[in-house]
C-alpha cells in the first residue's frame, strides 16, 4: 500500500477545468460523469483544521472519472505532463486492465493529457495509448513524444470548458471508420 501525504490535496488546473466541464454538461443534460475517489485510510488527522495529514491507499485506483454520455459508458483518466514527452511510467498495468475490460464490455476509455507548459489538452484513445504501451513492451521508448499524437485529437479550451464531448465523438467515427 502507498502512502499519501496531504500535499496532494492542493488540486490542479486539469482536474478543476474538468469537473467544470462535467458540471456543465449534467447542467445541459448532455452526460453524467463523476470523479471516483480514491479509497483511502486516514492514519494523521490535523485536530485544528480537521484535514487529513497522512493516509494510506485502501486499494489501486483505476480511472479518474466514469460515467455515461447519452447511453454510452465512458471512463477516464486526467494525466498532466510538463513536457513535451509523456512518460508512459504515469500509466499503470491496473489502469490499463481496467480499461481494457471497459472496452470489452462496449465502454470508451481514454485519457485527457494536459501539457501544462503550453496549455494544451489532448484526448488519447485507449487504442492509440497501448501502441505506445506495446512498444516500450518491445523494448522501444518509455515514452512518446507530442509530435506521434494525432492532431485532430488536440482539445481547444472553450469558455474555461474541455470539449470532452467532441474528443468522444471523433473517437466513435474513427471506431466507425475502421469496421
Amino acid at each position: 500500500m502507498g502512502t499519501w501525504n496531504s500535499r496532494g490535496l492542493r488540486g490542479s488546473v486539469l482536474e478543476d477545468v474538468i469537473n467544470y466541464t462535467i458540471e456543465h454538461y449534467r447542467d445541459a443534460g448532455l452526460a453524467v460523469i463523476q470523479k471516483i475517489p480514491t479509497p483511502i485510510t486516514p492514519i494523521e488527522i490535523d485536530k485544528t483544521s480537521r484535514h487529513i495529514t497522512l493516509a494510506y491507499f485502501d486499494q489501486k485506483s483505476t480511472v479518474d472519472y466514469m460515467g455515461v454520455v447519452q447511453g454510452i459508458p465512458i471512463c477516464f483518466d486526467a494525466k498532466e505532463c510538463a513536457s513535451d514527452t509523456f512518460p508512459l511510467q504515469n500509466i499503470h498495468e491496473h489502469q490499463t486492465a481496467f480499461m481494457r475490460d471497459f472496452e470489452k464490455q462496449g465502454g470508451i476509455s481514454f485519457f485527457i493529457l494536459y501539457y501544462t507548459g503550453r496549455q494544451e489538452y489532448y484526448y488519447l484513445r485507449l487504442r492509440e495509448m497501448l501502441t505506445f504501451w506495446e512498444r516500450r513492451e518491445a523494448g522501444g521508448r518509455k515514452s512518446f513524444r507530442l509530435e506521434e499524437l494525432d492532431p485532430a485529437f488536440f482539445l481547444q479550451e472553450k469558455r474555461n470548458l474541455i470539449p470532452l464531448l467532441e474528443g468522444i465523438q471523433r473517437d466513435l467515427d474513427d471506431r466507425e471508420e475502421e469496421e
